[in-house]
């Protein structure tokens, strides 16, 4: 059986340029069709790879802003820990007319103190900490735990000084020296 243009042909419906001029539009047609199909579908596959991406990027930024956040809580609660140990450990009472001076945020301050306490300070069997423009007198024992969790807390801390440091033979072991002056 012929094709519908070999009858149209045959009929005199239609000229020979007309059959031509209609198959090269119909392949025209199919090629557009065709070409058209795969723009379709490459853009489909990049508008995937573009969501995709964008996913990836804002999983990492939410996982940095986590880590970030967790270590901002991390020091949260350690400020409070060491807080809550300043608070438990601090020596009260120990108020007199002895003046002590050290020096917090850059700042010279002074502490009025009884003798006891004065001396175990200048000894080193106590300690000054300090948070939050407040200061604390800790034991030495104390201060060293808040050193290993935070060593900036720790606002003075002497050597300790025992009594087997002073020689038999020096001659001013009669004379104390004073560690800080009181004028």
């Amino acid at each position: 059986m012929a094709s519908l243009q070999e009858q149209l042909l045959k009929a005199g419906l239609t000229t020979k340029q007309k059959a031509r001029q209609a198959n090269s539009d119909k392949r025209k047609k199919n090629k557009q069709k065709r070409s058209g199909v795969e723009v379709e579908k490459s853009l489909q596959e990049k508008i995937k790879q573009d969501l995709a991406k964008a996913q990836q990027e804002k999983q990492a930024k939410d996982q940095a802003l986590n880590e970030e956040k967790k270590l901002q809580l991390e020091k949260k609660e350690q400020k409070l820990r060491i807080l809550q140990i300043l608070q438990h450990h601090q020596l009260k009472n120990c108020t007199g007319e002895s003046e002590y001076n050290y020096t917090f945020d850059n700042k010279i301050k002074k502490l009025y103190l009884d003798e006891v306490t004065h001396r175990a300070l200048v000894n080193g069997r106590l300690a000054l900490c300090g948070q939050d423009d407040i200061t604390y007198i800790v034991t030495s024992e104390t201060a060293e735990k808040l050193a290993e969790l935070d060593a900036s807390v720790i606002l003075l801390k002497n050597e300790k000084v025992q009594s087997d440091e002073i020689e038999a033979d020096d001659p001013y072991a009669d004379y104390q020296i004073p560690d800080d002056l009181m004028w």
